[in-house]
């Protein structure tokens, strides 16, 4: 009896381990798909930066520049949405720039990535671009490449006018895009007399 009583007891000392094994295969069980909850995290984490990089990547609305027109003592002529005066190159051709490097540092080309479109009083016809070296698109006006001047540092301000630089004269454009050369003359002051200044004075003599 009394073995009897020994093999019951081992016999139930060892069901406490099948239950510890059970137990422990749960808990295996959880923490494996802990992992593969903290991997799918893991890998939803990772693949946003690409999409993000894509996004970063995608090109932006193309711009547009529109060529207005500035009053200055030139009359009214063509310049930038902002007022900034635009001239044009002599040397230059309607279908090339002569004007690159350090040329374009001073005289910076008015550039575009879109259609360029016209202000009131301007003919959409007459505008254009064409392909700088550097692949840049420029604009043109009446066949002439446009650029704005750095010395010219407010809305209307012409002067870079006349300039004869980098192969070139430089001048300010009217509205139908041809050179303007020379000021508007200002009117001379009136001369005349007052009316009845002269009568009065000589009256009494």
């Amino acid at each position: 009896m009394a073995k009897d009583r020994s093999r019951n007891g081992a016999g139930r000392a060892q069901r406490p381990s099948g239950a510890f094994l059970r137990s422990a295969a749960g808990a295996g069980a959880l923490a494996l798909a802990a992992v593969g909850v903290a991997a799918c995290g893991s890998s939803g984490s990772s693949s946003a930066p690409p999409s993000t990089a894509r996004h970063r990547g995608t090109p932006s609305t193309a711009a547009t520049v529109t060529v207005e027109t500035e009053r200055s003592r030139y009359g009214t002529i063509l310049a930038t949405s902002s007022g900034m005066t635009l001239y044009r190159l002599s040397a230059d051709t309607p279908t090339s720039s002569a004007c690159n490097s350090a040329c374009a540092a001073v005289w910076p080309p008015l550039t575009v990535t879109g259609r360029p479109t016209v202000g009131p009083g301007l003919d959409q016809s007459l505008v254009g671009t064409i392909t700088r070296p550097n692949g840049t698109h420029q604009v043109t006006y009446n066949g002439h490449p446009l650029y704005t001047f750095s010395g010219d540092g407010a809305a209307g301000q012409v002067n870079g006018e006349g300039i004869n630089s980098f192969g070139g004269v430089w001048d300010v454009l009217n509205r139908s895009g041809d050179p303007v050369t020379k000021p508007v003359p200002t009117p001379a002051p009136s001369t005349t007399a007052p009316s009845g200044y002269g009568s009065n004075y000589g009256g009494g003599y």
